[in-house]
């Protein structure tokens, strides 16, 4: 096997580890709050809402340390370990506790800002300004055909129930769990790439890049502590360039329709009486459309783009157009009280008489609008920060997450039109940024890009 070959290799099991586990994570989001108004248990009072506020604002705050972790134990042990805390959070639903629920929210958040450090370290390490578009495409591609698998399993086994049983949500969690941990196993079969000079460059930028360029010991061996802190620094420094500050609009966008998609949208139709006595099953059908949008956008804009010909700038106005057609759509078919009601759902209607097949088509346009813009955002932080990468995805995640968090903690108490607004006002502001970050980046594609 080439060196090339042995990297391309290590993005599809990258992305194959994470379709599994994001097949029992995101599938777990889904349905979170629908199976919560189900429980008849006087022990268990949670909230879906609350803990993936907690989640993502625990996974904000740890994207300051997950470089040093990352640094010290490696990306491959990180993933891994990361993963386990997913299982943790996704069996916790078998036999819910309140204390149990809300602590496994904390762990997951922690593990997430790992996860997803070393996963944006593996990525550019078997990457390089050629193929980093490629492999970006490659793995998100693999990454949302989880959504696909899971709500068609999602779908199956709720077809035809109006109220979900105990015995109902233990089997799909029992089933879940399982396939996330099927996926923490396979980041063992990732393999170093061959020591070339952009990957070790990468590696080594990984640990010891500040040292190299400020420091006047540079020659004296790091220990781990001296690692993990100069993996924290890195992570500040990159926060405040001018590329970062400028995508950081764009970025906290995906964060709020993240959570629009993956959390709200679903509990959405789930509570739509007028849908029918199939309402509930629909979030699944809902959850393969957004994936088939996620997939289809993901192969367009990262496999069939190799040469980034026309730039990024047209493919996230495409995101931003895609998405305010759904928004509008789902402003027009969906009750403005829906993502507050209660488990009996609502018997209102918006604009229009509610429409399933307009509502599915929305959940196509979300998913392929969502791909759009976290194609070319994992590219071009890549593309910027390739010397710096576990660092930039830090911060990243950082900013995706801390918006995620707010997003979701909103959505307890606004109904569906004010959260719109919210979105259609963030989307404009994040396309506009990202459209003066690659110019930028575009005035820089033939320079030194270690300056950065």
């Amino acid at each position: 096997m080439t060196p090339e070959q042995k990297k391309l290799f290590n993005i599809i099991v990258l992305g194959l580890g994470f379709m599994f586990m994001f097949t029992a994570f995101q599938t777990c989001g889904n349905i979170e709050q629908t199976v919560i108004k189900s429980f008849n248990s006087t022990e268990f009072n949670g909230s879906g809402y609350t803990s993936m506020s907690i989640i993502y604002g625990v996974f904000s705050a740890s994207n300051l340390v997950a470089p040093s972790v990352v640094a010290v134990i490696g990306p491959q042990f990180s993933m891994f370990f990361s993963g386990l805390l997913y299982s943790a959070y996704i069996a916790m639903f078998i036999h819910p506790y309140t204390w149990s629920f809300y602590t496994a929210s904390v762990l997951v958040g922690v593990g997430a800002a790992v996860l997803w450090t070393a996963q944006g370290n593996v990525l550019a390490i078997n990457s390089d300004n050629h193929t980093i578009g490629r492999n970006s495409g490659i793995f998100w591609a693999l990454l949302q055909f989880s959504l696909f698998f899971g709500n068609l399993y999602i779908y199956c086994a709720w077809h035809g129930h109006e109220h979900i049983t105990d015995k109902d949500r233990q089997t799909v969690f029992i089933s879940l769990t399982v396939i996330s941990l099927v996926g923490c196993f396979l980041f063992f079969l990732i393999r170093k790439p061959d020591p070339d000079m952009s990957s070790s460059e990468v590696t080594e930028s990984l640990i010891h890049a500040e040292q190299i360029e400020d420091s006047s010991d540079s020659s004296t061996p790091s220990s781990l502590g001296s690692q993990a802190v100069d993996a924290f620094v890195q992570a500040c420094k990159v926060s405040v360039t001018k590329e970062m500050l400028l995508l950081s609009f764009s970025i906290g966008y995906t964060g709020l329709e993240l959570t629009f998609y993956s959390g709200v949208y679903g509990t959405c139709i789930g509570a739509m009486t007028r849908f029918g006595e199939d309402a509930k099953s629909l979030i699944g059908i809902s959850g393969i459309c957004i994936g088939i949008g996620e997939i289809l956008g993901g192969g367009i804009f990262g496999l069939l783009n190799k040469n980034n010909r026309f730039g990024r700038n047209p493919v996230v106005l495409l995101g931003l157009v895609t998405h305010f057609v759904a928004f509008y759509l789902v402003f027009l078919n969906i009750a403005s009280d829906a993502p507050l009601a209660p488990e009996a759902g609502t018997n209102r209607e918006a604009f229009i008489t509610p429409s399933v097949g307009v509502a599915l088509l929305c959940s196509f346009l979300l998913g392929f609008g969502d791909s759009c813009y976290n194609t070319q955002l994992l590219s071009i932080v890549g593309f910027l920060f390739r010397d710096k990468s576990a660092p930039a995805f830090a911060v990243f995640k950082f900013i995706q997450s801390i918006m995620a968090a707010l997003a979701f903690f909103y959505s307890n108490f606004l109904l569906l039109h004010w959260q719109l607004l919210i979105l259609i006002i963030s989307g404009i502001l994040g396309t506009l940024t990202f459209f003066l970050a690659e110019w930028k980046a575009q005035s820089l594609r033939e320079t030194d890009y270690s300056s950065i």
